[in-house]
């Protein structure tokens, strides 16, 4: 059992980043089930694994790895393509993340067009939630875009943190302010219509706090930073440091 008390915010490790270093020289080492294992020792609530198009990181023998190594719930990142869903519905993750995916970013890059691809979107989503799997979009905190994914009957949606780190990042104060209020406002609005908030990207020690503190959000998902710390002090140091700064925000 995690240490952490129950209504405490979730912490979900995208750990697709320790594929990616297996993966520059093609061999098993190191192996992303390890660093899965780790994260379930050490009080991650949650494995998050992105399976690209073009398995960059990820591999479809991954998952299923994954799934049989720990107890924690494996949260898919997945494009919505027929191909992703089929592999969805093979595997039965906890839940499913809908992010957009183009094929030249090296990371995903703003949010998904729920409300503009909503036709695309709905038989994917019904399918998902017809097989049991909590389905959630990765979304901008925008109005527009929970309204969609409010129509689409989403479990979940996780708002995209870039534009927060980015103003952070450049130190520009006004625009920090107005970006944790739009997350704060449309995490408020989320679970008013019985949607549950998560937020990720490009979170970091120095800016998970602010974040972290906004009461409505039930999860936060952390990848490329954790382990990147990991690579200097350790992956179980780096996931209890970010555990113990995002409880003290609570």
């Amino acid at each position: 059992m995690n240490a952490h008390t129950r209504n405490a915010l979730r912490l979900g490790v995208n750990i697709d980043h320790v594929a990616t270093i297996r993966n520059a020289r093609g061999g098993a080492h190191p192996d992303p089930v390890r660093a899965a294992q780790i994260v379930a020792a050490v009080g991650g609530d949650g494995i998050t694994a992105h399976l690209r198009e073009d398995r960059r990181h990820i591999r479809d023998d991954d998952l299923k790895r994954i799934q049989a190594a720990t107890d924690l719930p494996l949260n898919l990142e997945m494009a919505a393509t027929d191909e992703m869903l089929s592999i969805a519905l093979r595997h039965l993750p906890n839940a499913a993340c809908i992010v957009p995916e183009n094929r030249e970013e090296r990371t995903t890059e703003g949010g998904l067009d729920a409300a503009g691809q909503h036709n695309r979107l709905a038989p994917i989503v019904s399918r998902l939630k017809d097989a049991d799997i909590r389905v959630s979009l990765f979304i901008e905190a925008d109005a527009r875009q929970l309204e969609a994914a409010m129509r689409l009957g989403a479990d979940i949606v996780e708002f995209h943190t870039g534009e927060y780190a980015h103003a952070f990042i450049d130190g520009d104060a006004a625009a920090l302010e107005a970006e944790l209020r739009r997350i704060a406002d449309m995490a408020a609005l989320s679970v008013k219509n019985g949607i549950e908030p998560h937020a990720g990207h490009g979170l970091t020690y120095e800016n998970v706090q602010p974040i972290a503190a906004i009461p409505q959000l039930a999860e936060l998902n952390i990848g490329h930073y954790l382990i990147g710390e990991a690579v200097f002090t350790g992956l179980e140091h780096a996931v209890r440091k970010m555990r113990q700064l995002m409880d003290e925000a609570r």
